[in-house]
């Protein structure tokens, strides 16, 4: 069985002005199978025009793509039972 991935690289606040991109970065203790999910408030998050969402390795990216107000609020990213938010 597979050891759980724990979030070493924590999510920073970022402030970001309507028409940038938003960008957040997590880094885990291991590259993982686990499901990853990252969230917009209580809104799972998905890979489409507005959201990018990359693996790279242990490195997890979120880019939102020309935020706008609505955009605000706590992004969290999920990995096992560990959670990071900003």
């Amino acid at each position: 069985k597979e050891l759980a991935a724990t979030i070493v690289e924590k999510l920073k606040d970022v402030t970001s002005y309507e028409g940038e991109d938003a960008v957040f970065e997590c880094r885990l203790s291991r590259e993982t199978t686990q499901d990853a999910q990252w969230s917009l408030g209580d809104v799972p998050l998905q890979s489409n025009e507005m959201n990018e969402i990359r693996v790279q390795g242990m490195r997890h990216t979120l880019i939102l793509r020309k935020v706008t107000l609505e955009d605000c609020g706590s992004i969290s990213f999920k990995v096992g039972q560990h959670t990071s938010t900003a």
